[in-house]
């Protein structure tokens, strides 16, 4: 899609400073732009490529003044940063501004979708499935029987979202998720062996969530695995059966959540977090990354480590484990001098 400079600046609300007409077609940052591409400028330390980047049209704050001759269009707003991100906006709905049914594809007859239907190439759509208004599914997923989808959701290439998953609105599934398949549930037998638990609960995902791509979230064995409003997950997490994740929670990749585990609102998980199963982590819980989680943890707890604890005596304590062998010297030292 081309877009020329005075287009842009209406979108934002700008003005144009050079020629309004000049197309551009693509996005840069400021130091690698070239001929055809739009960056955007806000941070001083990068002044210095404005005078030398090839883009066609650069966003600048309205009071920036040029210090050196500028070759490029800018489109002057008021805050250069939300401006570029409000394009972003514009740019993505842009890119997702599609309809129809590709083939070769298969939707089965019971199923039914709204208006602003998208479906790429390749992907199936079983029985039961109910989906919502401007919905787009991208080539290569599979969605099976009875599940439902509400509106505005984007399914990304690959996903696979398995039986009766429930998918509110607004809901982002990236590239190689899957939704609902079996939880990890299996009794052991005398002999060692071991005998598969039937799973034959769901997962239910509720408004404005975003899943990562290649992200797991088991069904439950009976019951849901609930991912509560406004959660964001990060690429590569595994969420096991029966896990309930509360509203708003942020968790970053390769974190593992084991079974049964409930997890609070506004919660902060960094990366390769090791939750066990049958916890409950409150409210407002921050944990740092590569933390091991073997309690149940408090409301407001901020912790690490592993096993995890108070993120303050952590600190504290990591300050002696460095010293440890200087101090196991001194001790050796001391019971000599006083043998």
């Amino acid at each position: 899609m081309k877009f020329k400079a005075q287009q842009i600046a209406d979108i934002l609300e700008g003005t144009v400073d050079g020629d309004p007409n000049i197309e551009v077609h693509k996005l840069s940052k400021i130091e690698e732009g070239s001929a055809g591409s739009l960056s955007f400028l806000s941070n001083p330390k990068y002044n210095s490529y404005l005078y030398s980047t090839k883009a066609s049209a650069v966003i600048v704050n309205q009071d920036f003044q040029a210090e050196n001759e500028v070759s490029s269009t800018l489109i002057r707003v008021k805050d250069s940063y939300k401006a570029f991100s409000k394009l972003l906006e514009f740019y993505q709905a842009a890119k997702l501004n599609k309809n129809g049914i590709e083939q070769p594809s298969f939707i089965h007859d019971s199923a039914s979708h709204l208006d602003g239907f998208y479906l790429g190439a390749f992907s199936y759509i079983a029985e039961n499935v109910k989906i919502g208004k401007n919905v787009k599914i991208f080539s290569n997923v599979h969605i099976s029987e009875n599940v439902s989808i509400g509106d505005n959701c984007v399914i990304y290439s690959g996903a696979k979202i398995m039986s009766e998953s429930i998918i509110g609105n607004q809901v982002i599934i990236n590239s190689g998720c899957v939704i609902g398949a079996d939880g990890f549930g299996f009794s052991p037998n005398e002999d060692g062996s071991y005998s598969k638990v039937p799973q034959i609960g769901n997962v239910i995902i509720e408004d404005n969530v975003d899943i990562g791509a290649l992200t797991t979230i088991d069904r439950a064995t009976l019951g849901s695995t609930v991912i509560r409003k406004g959660v964001k997950l990060d690429n590569q997490i595994q969420v096991a059966h029966n896990v309930e994740i509360g509203e708003n929670t942020v968790i970053a990749s390769q974190t593992g959540i084991a079974g049964s585990s409930k997890i609070g609102k506004n919660c902060r998980i960094g990366g390769q977090v090791g939750i066990a199963g049958h916890l409950t982590i409150g409210d407002n819980v921050g944990i740092q990354a590569q933390s091991g989680i073997g309690k149940n943890i408090k409301s407001g707890s901020n912790i690490q480590g592993s096993p995890a604890f108070e993120y303050g005596d952590w600190n504290r304590s990591y300050v002696n484990f460095k010293n440890l062998p200087k101090l196991e010297k001194r001790i050796t030292q001391l019971e000599k001098n006083h043998a």
